[in-house]
């Protein structure tokens, strides 16, 4: 198939804002409507609304969402020795690279006899959902599970959709076991979002919810974020993305490939290339055909690419400003001086320098976390990592001499507020003395 194609310098201002917008998550409304149904019924109708509903939406029968632990100690068991070693380096990787994020505890002294601090304190209960639809994604686990032990997550429960056998993949179930989770659901979609927030007579609820998912999935976790009885959200989410920035050294195969491979993930996917040659655009318009009849996912692939696009600009920093325009949740940089473009780089997911660096890598094994801010939010939200598993805390203690120094200040400022009680809870003290 062939995708659109478009030269900016041809475009005038407003062809270019609509040429970024992203393509409309459908039937906004519906999904709205549908989701909060779904979360009353698991609200009011606990495990039989669970049981219903897995029945309903995912066409199998379960007696019970709970995964036993034996289940969950002896998934490992049902892998090939090649998969559990792959799971065991991937999980070797994030957790080097996490435990680097661990920020230690600030104590100064700001005046004398003045001590503040910063403490971090992991949330008590979190909640990981892993998406399966058509396949089954341990990766997602990995990404959350390493960073919440890392934080020290008292209760961390897992919730995946059943497969067809009313069973959770045995794969997302290893890294479970290798993770130390032992909560582990059979549950998907908004009702996994809607048990954990609210708790059913099985599931316990949790402080905070983390993991990808369906526009439902989104929606349902937006729902319960805003309720204060609700469980707060990781980061706003939308459909996946890459945006892919090329020079005339790029082989138009790897391009090609970079496009495909995050368009496989859904129909509502959308994949970007910013290239400097015309040449290389069409190159790579020809590997796209070839390569995409050769997927097993070439129907989903081919869906998301109907909204994609490639785009000629006239240099490579007009496309880096194209870019930090559009905050993509991936940026490939397949240039001769990728690493040069780094500084100018401001709004992104996750950054993949070079040709050797696929995003593939990011997704699955390389250490860095690929549950990632899309839809443009890469412009003020940050990828997960250990501290949105924390919750950091501000300790003052002041001496009876700090207090004397630096109380009369609080006081003048008390005034100037109009706040007399603020200013007496100072004067006693210091009239005390």
């Amino acid at each position: 198939m062939k995708l659109r194609t478009f030269i900016w310098s041809a475009l005038d201002a407003s062809e270019r804002d609509a040429l970024l917008q992203r393509p409309a998550v459908s039937a906004d409304a519906r999904i709205a409507a549908v989701v909060d149904d779904i979360v009353r019924q698991v609200r009011s109708d606990g495990d039989a609304a669970l049981l219903t509903l897995t029945a309903k939406l995912d066409k199998v029968t379960l007696n019970t969402v709970a995964v036993p632990e034996t289940q969950i100690d002896s998934a490992g068991e049902q892998l090939s020795e090649t998969d559990r070693n792959a799971i065991q380096i991937a999980i070797r990787n994030v957790r080097t690279f996490h435990e680097a994020q661990v920020s230690q505890p600030i104590d100064v002294q700001t005046s004398p006899g003045v001590r503040c601090e910063r403490i971090a304190r992991p949330i008590d209960a979190v909640g990981l959902y892993v998406p399966s639809g058509s396949a089954p994604l341990p990766s997602a686990a990995i990404m959350m599970a390493v960073p919440a032990d890392i934080a020290g997550c008292p209760r961390r429960v897992l919730c995946a959709p059943p497969r067809a056998d009313g069973t959770v993949d045995p794969s997302i179930l290893y890294v479970a076991s290798l993770t130390g989770i032992s909560e582990v659901f059979c549950v998907g979609g908004a009702q996994a979002i809607a048990a954990l927030a609210y708790g059913t007579e099985t599931v316990q609820r949790v402080s905070k919810i983390f993991g990808p998912g369906n526009a439902y999935v989104a929606e349902a976790k937006s729902l319960v974020a805003r309720d204060p009885n609700g469980a707060a959200q990781d980061l706003p989410a939308g459909p996946s993305e890459v945006l892919v920035i090329a020079d005339q050294s790029a082989r138009a195969d790897v391009v090609a490939a970079d496009l495909l491979s995050q368009a496989e993930h859904g129909p509502d996917s959308q994949v970007v290339l910013l290239a400097t040659d015309a040449g290389l655009i069409d190159e790579v318009q020809g590997a796209l055909t070839q390569q995409l009849n050769e997927l097993p996912r070439r129907e989903i692939a081919a869906q998301a690419l109907t909204h994609s696009m490639l785009i000629q600009v006239d240099s490579i920093e007009d496309a880096v400003d194209i870019s930090n325009d559009y905050a993509p949740e991936h940026l490939i940089v397949n240039t001769s001086n990728a690493r040069d473009l780094l500084p100018s780089i401001t709004n992104a997911g996750s950054v993949f320098l070079g040709p050797w660096t696929p995003e593939s890598l990011g997704d699955y094994c390389s250490g860095t976390n690929h549950v990632l801010p899309t839809y443009g939010f890469a412009r003020n939200f940050s990828g997960l990592g250990v501290e949105q598993f924390q919750r950091f805390m501000t300790v003052q203690e002041a001496s009876e001499d700090g207090l004397q120094g630096l109380g009369p200040v609080a006081q003048t400022l008390a005034t100037l507020e109009g706040l007399a009680a603020h200013e007496r809870a100072v004067a006693v003290r210091v009239a005390s003395r």
